[in-house]
């Protein structure tokens, strides 16, 4: 016997385990061939109907996204879509409907959406997909939803294994910013170029704050770009070298920083051997501060296929350089940029690190913990191994927050709607077709998706 969905749309309606979602995996109709089974609504039944009503029916089907309320504390003030992000979703997919959830902390406010037309409520419950920017507190998830959120949790972490474990218990499909990539696994979303940005900044203002050479005020102090570029024509650095690390969206932002100060980049070469009467920064890719062990030609391929037949030669650049600012990511195995031992050494040059990617008490030795927006900067002493007063003369000035985007929210939320309105939203509406969604997925009816499969034991509480 076949069931077809046209005739028991309102049975679905009136018992289906979760609301409609339109992203799940499609399927063909439903056989049932036993008799324990007909007239049955079993919530197997229930996904493959809504699936198939969903394709054929999508000609009337009005897909309702949501713009949640921020709740993690520290506030975070970001946004995923901005009032004129989501006026221009809508212009560009008749078929989508926006609901914005009333919030005193997002850098946007309430009256900025009113005043394009869309609506602000304090209950969001009616829509279909949940779209913020950190991890929502396991009380305020509403079961059988969609959500789009960083939910840090595919690295294991264990202070979220109770989200994820709700999440599942609630019957929630979940994707993680960070899980959305294209078909090469290339992410396609983040605030790593703001990080930069503001990295880049909170570095020149902890060598003025160190050095007592000039003063900058906090970038969370500033309203947006303009004027942090403004703040930045004030400055007159003293001949430094500066190292960067990274090319990617981190290493990007942090380079135009440099870039529109007008410091001069050089080559490793030139870094390496020359003085100035200038300051000047040099830009590096993994290969230029890691090599085989074995002696053999190195590729970044092979690199992070087997990052531990590796070792660091970075020792090179902080006995001549004064400043580090790490934009690089950092994975697994991989070998250390410089070890609270090699710290201890007289040849060891750093003044001041601004710490990016921020590992704690890993590759960069003298980040031993995380600083904040409010007290930015703290002092490494390589003797003791311990945190002191950054203006002591043996103290390398560490800058490790580890929220940046926060500074700026402003510019990064209009940055990241941009990119989530051309590469995301569009999968709602051609039937996933490029697989972006499928591939972000991490759970569905109540289940983790077999991409994600690899994170049971991490829930169970087994790891």
């Amino acid at each position: 016997m076949l069931i077809w969905p046209f005739t028991c749309i309102n049975i679905i309606t009136r018992r289906a385990y979760n609301s409609i979602d339109p992203a799940v995996n499609t399927s063909r109709p439903l056989y049932c061939n036993s008799s324990e089974e007909k007239g049955k609504v079993t919530k197997k039944l229930v996904y493959t109907l809504k699936s198939y009503y969903i394709r054929k029916n999508a000609y009337n089907f009005f897909m309702k996204f949501a713009v949640i309320k921020e709740r993690k504390s520290p506030p975070d003030r970001r946004v995923v879509l901005t009032p004129k992000s989501c006026q221009n979703l809508l212009k560009q997919h008749s078929k989508a409907q926006i609901l914005v959830e009333s919030s005193d902390i997002r850098a946007f406010s309430n009256d900025e959406y009113s005043e394009l037309g869309l609506e602000v409520s304090n209950d969001v419950s009616a829509t279909d997909v949940m779209i913020g920017v950190k991890e929502v507190p396991t009380e305020a998830l509403i079961p059988n939803k969609s959500y789009f959120f960083f939910s840090h949790t595919i690295k294991k972490q264990p202070y979220n294994r109770k989200l994820l474990q709700a999440v599942l218990d609630k019957n929630i499909t979940l994707y993680d910013h960070e899980t959305l990539v294209d078909k090469n696994h290339n992410r396609l979303i983040g605030f790593g170029y703001y990080a930069g940005v503001v990295g880049a900044y909170n570095g020149i203002r902890t060598i003025g704050k160190k050095m007592s050479c000039f003063e900058l005020p906090k970038a969370t102090n500033l309203k947006n770009r303009k004027e942090l570029d403004a703040a930045l024509n004030s400055v007159d650095l003293p001949y430094l070298k500066i190292i960067l690390t990274g090319t990617g969206r981190v290493g990007q932002g942090a380079k135009e920083i440099l870039d529109f100060m007008k410091i001069r980049q050089v080559s490793i070469d030139e870094f390496l051997t020359q003085s100035f009467k200038e300051a000047v920064y040099v830009q590096l890719d993994v290969l230029d501060y890691v090599v085989r062990k074995d002696g053999r030609h190195a590729t970044k391929a092979d690199f992070f296929a087997q990052p531990t037949e590796y070792k660091s030669t970075f020792l090179r650049f902080t006995e001549v350089g004064d400043v580090f600012i790490a934009g690089h990511f950092y994975g697994k195995g991989s070998p250390y940029f410089f070890t609270r031992e090699e710290v201890k050494s007289s040849n060891f040059n750093l003044k001041v690190v601004a710490d990016i990617s921020c590992d704690i008490d890993g590759p960069v030795a003298c980040t031993i913990r995380p600083s904040t927006i409010e007290h930015p900067i703290y002092g490494y002493d390589a003797g003791s191994e311990s945190e002191v007063d950054f203006k002591k003369s043996e103290a390398i000035a560490v800058m490790a927050v580890d929220n940046l985007p926060c500074e700026l929210p402003r510019d990064a939320s209009e940055g990241f709607a941009k990119t989530f309105i051309e590469k995301i939203i569009p999968a709602f509406f051609n039937d996933d077709k490029d697989g972006v969604l499928s591939r972000a997925k991490m759970t569905e009816n109540g289940v983790l998706t077999s991409a994600f499969s690899y994170l049971q034991d991490y829930v169970d509480g087994l790891e």
